[in-house]
């Protein structure tokens, strides 16, 4: 289906990928290897991790944050949450951190044949997990700096959402950083 994608058993073997990557030809995609001279995209980003998004989970947080293009490096563990109205008892993997709870259907898109939080989704989510003590306000920046205009989109996502953990926080950390962001720019 993706032609510039190459997971290891596909097509080629790791042994192959491996040597194909030291000798500058592949470079490393997420859960794939691309050739080197293709451009990078967010679609080319998300089918890279087909292999372990099947269409009952999407991938949220730093995950999402990578497929948008707002982060350069893909994370060691991909934040993946439900999309199955029944439960999943079979997520284990030690390179995913899976969140039990359903995700609405306005709260993702398909990018590259796989479900992804759309960006003021992914945004709002990772404002509420930095106040649960997440350490992702590297993340929250650099998309801040990727999409400014996400940060009215991402308090107007937390406001009119159902009561969630963090919310009033999460809301009042995204003012401030976007009032810095504010600053910032008028003092350039």
């Amino acid at each position: 289906m993706w032609p510039f994608l190459y997971f290891a058993g596909d097509r080629l073997s790791t042994a192959e990928l491996t040597s194909a990557r030291l000798d500058g030809d592949l470079v490393e995609l997420g859960e794939a290897f691309l050739p080197a001279d293709a451009v990078e995209t967010p679609e080319l980003r998300a089918a890279s991790l087909r292999s372990f998004l099947p269409d009952t989970l999407a991938a949220t947080r730093t995950t999402a944050a990578w497929v948008h293009g707002a982060i350069a490096e893909a994370p060691v563990r991909h934040c993946v949450q439900r999309m199955s109205a029944t439960r999943l008892h079979h997520v284990r993997g030690a390179r995913l951190d899976y969140r039990e709870s359903l995700l609405a259907a306005d709260a993702v898109i398909r990018v590259g044949g796989v479900w992804v939080t759309t960006p003021e989704r992914t945004l709002a989510d990772l404002a509420r997990g930095l106040q649960a003590g997440e350490g992702c306000a590297a993340v929250i920046d650099q998309m801040i700096v990727w999409r400014p205009q996400l940060v009215p989109a991402a308090l107007a996502l937390l406001a009119q959402g159902a009561r969630t953990l963090h919310k009033r926080p999460a809301q009042a950390y995204l003012r401030a950083r976007s009032e810095r962001a504010i600053q910032d720019e008028v003092t350039r």
